[in-house]
């Protein structure tokens, strides 16, 4: 076996997570040595006695070859840090995964990755706006980043989607296990559209709470920025933020209604210094995305069509408001807003705010 499988092997015993493994790596010289270590080496570097007793009956029942082989048969890719598959993004985080397992692809635009997070009992106000700042960055070309889990983070992968996105989904578990159950179309969609299933856990690994917020760092890691659609201030929303904070990630927040407890964590994120988010072209200014993005497939996403000409020459005549834009032109008013985004950013049309625009 070469050195990354045994790595592999060493990190698939989960109980010892990131740090402990790479001590080990370095204390030992590599994950070969350290896979055959001894109890008593093992003892002698400080594990207590029932984490190498542990470890030393997983080496006994693990087969390599039968698990190297199953990653195969799932269509799993692993990725170390050493390797150049290894996503950007994530290697300049201090606490990320010796490895990662990958169902799908990831590729160098991922770099400009943005994370969408809230709650999983969002409001209609939050599917609205998850929905709209989904679809948009989508369609620009921006990857989008959650965890698969019900409210926002499903609603953001199914709206970059039906943009004609892709996204990464993160898993708390193995990344054979789409959790909830329910959501496994889901990411069948995401894998069929080019995009990845990711996890720092082998095939098999049942979700467990305490994994979550190891998966969430994953998330905002992976990503340029997070941006808070709802959240209460005792969730799992605020965590991820907070890894994105300490990450060194800016953190978007959406302002909703004072009166809604959903709106607890934006607006108590707001008050500590993310950057309020009211519109898609608040995220691209201040990560100044709109250099980053490839102009060339902007341009080929939505060209000057029939449609892009309809919404110049409705604003030519007076400013409107996008939802007065799609009833004139009896076309939704997410594609109005999607187009509307991509022609402010060629310059054809002028955000007034509060979804008015007027002929730039």
């Amino acid at each position: 076996m070469t050195e990354k499988d045994y790595l592999i092997l060493l990190t698939s015993f989960i109980a010892f997570g990131p740090a402990r493994s790479t001590l080990m790596v370095n204390f030992f010289g590599s994950a070969k040595k350290s896979w055959r270590a001894t109890p008593k080496q093992l003892s002698a570097i400080g594990l207590s006695n029932k984490l190498v007793s542990e470890f030393t009956e997983y080496r006994k029942q693990i087969n390599p070859t039968t698990f190297f082989s199953n990653l195969t048969k799932l269509g799993v890719s692993v990725i170390t840090q050493n390797e150049s598959e290894y996503p950007q993004n994530l290697l300049e985080i201090e606490d990320k995964p010796l490895v990662l397992y990958v169902r799908g692809s990831l590729t160098k635009n991922d770099e400009n990755a943005i994370a969408i997070v809230g709650s999983r009992k969002m409001t209609s106000y939050g599917r609205d706006v998850t929905e709209k700042l989904s679809a948009e960055l989508a369609n620009i070309g921006v990857t989008i980043v959650s965890g698969l889990a019900f409210g926002v983070d499903i609603t953001s992968h199914k709206s970059a989607l039906d943009a004609g996105g892709r996204c990464i989904a993160v898993m708390a578990s193995g990344i054979d296990i789409v959790t909830p159950r329910s959501n496994e179309w889901l990411g069948k969609k995401i894998l069929a559209s080019g995009g990845a299933i990711v996890s720092e856990y082998p095939p098999g690994t049942v979700p467990q709470r305490q994994f979550f917020p190891y998966r969430n760092r994953i998330i905002s890691g992976l990503s340029r920025a997070v941006v808070v659609v709802e959240g209460m201030i005792k969730s799992g929303t605020i965590h991820t933020a907070k890894h994105a904070a300490d990450q060194g990630r800016q953190v978007f927040a959406v302002p909703g209604p004072i009166t809604s407890p959903m709106s607890q964590a934006p607006h108590y994120l707001i008050k500590n210094g993310a950057k309020m988010v009211t519109d898609v072209a608040d995220i691209l200014e201040e990560l100044n995305l709109q250099l980053a993005v490839d102009k060339e497939k902007m341009e080929k996403l939505l060209p000057a069509d029939s449609a892009e000409a309809k919404i110049i020459g409705v604003l030519e005549k007076e400013t409107l408001h996008l939802d007065e834009i799609a009833r004139i032109l009896d076309m939704s008013v997410s594609e109005i807003s999607a187009r509307l985004t991509i022609m402010e950013l060629k310059g054809l049309v002028k955000s007034l705010g509060n979804g008015v625009y007027k002929r730039a």
